[in-house]
């Protein structure tokens, strides 16, 4: 049946979806990577598809919107109404690294947060959202044989566009954390609630060092291949 927010019927996802942000982006996926695609759902705009790869995997490709409440919708209900074993995330960030360049891929192996997302839980404490480590594992392997410039670590999922303080990135640039994303803590907590997987993929769109360097609008829609051809190769692995 379909839910609040997603109008495809049973048995139009595939076991494995990758999930950029952009409606746009998941159609040009869709078109580009998949052979036979059908849009299965397109709700609110935010558009749908499944499709074999080159390959003959059957996957799925479904925009999340932005932030992480959105994308806590569409991965539970993908999660709990359509069977969906594992989502990658493939979006964009800004680098808080000097040595993570433009359009470098970061494989997201954990991710923190300003959000409060983690409270609805009622922990003691203060939880660490991971990625599914075979998924990370395989995004690795793929980078490396693809040769696509990459790295791997923690990300920043930020409630925040606009930070009243200018500084705040560098205390976590300082901790480590790679960069900033919006998305990727809810989706792992997701997955590690409802027992599936998750990964995070990202290309690096600005940077906070070098702040001359920013993708354009059209690359941010349509520039990002390099990640694409890592998130199909390691949806490929998992693919039924």
């Amino acid at each position: 049946m379909p839910t609040p927010h997603i109008n495809a019927n049973p048995g139009d996802f595939a076991n494995v979806v990758l999930m950029p942000g952009d409606p746009i982006r998941a159609k040009w996926i869709a078109e580009t990577f998949l052979v036979d695609a059908k849009e299965v759902t397109n709700i609110r705009g935010i558009l749908g598809f499944t499709g074999h790869t080159k390959n003959g995997k059957l996957i799925s490709v479904m925009a999340s919107g932005m932030g992480q409440p959105s994308i806590g919708i569409y991965s539970y209900e993908l999660f709990t109404g359509y069977g969906v074993e594992a989502i990658i995330r493939v979006g964009t960030c800004g680098s808080y690294q000097e040595d993570i360049n433009l359009f470098d891929v970061l494989i997201c192996t954990s991710a923190s947060t300003d959000s409060n997302w983690a409270g609805q839980y009622e922990l003691n404490g203060t939880y660490s959202a991971a990625a599914d480590f075979e998924l990370a594992v395989a995004a690795h392997d793929a980078a490396k044989k693809l040769g696509t410039p990459y790295h791997g670590g923690n990300i920043l999922s930020a409630d925040v566009f606009y930070d009243p303080d200018p500084n705040m990135w560098k205390k976590w640039a300082d901790l480590g954390v790679m960069g900033v994303e919006m998305e990727s803590y809810a989706l792992y907590c997701n997955a590690a609630r409802l027992h599936k997987k998750a990964l995070c993929l990202l290309t690096v769109t600005d940077h906070f060092i070098k702040k001359d360097l920013k993708a354009t609008a059209e690359q941010r829609a349509h520039g990002l291949s390099k990640m694409i051809e890592v998130a199909v190769a390691t949806a490929e692995k998992f693919a039924k």
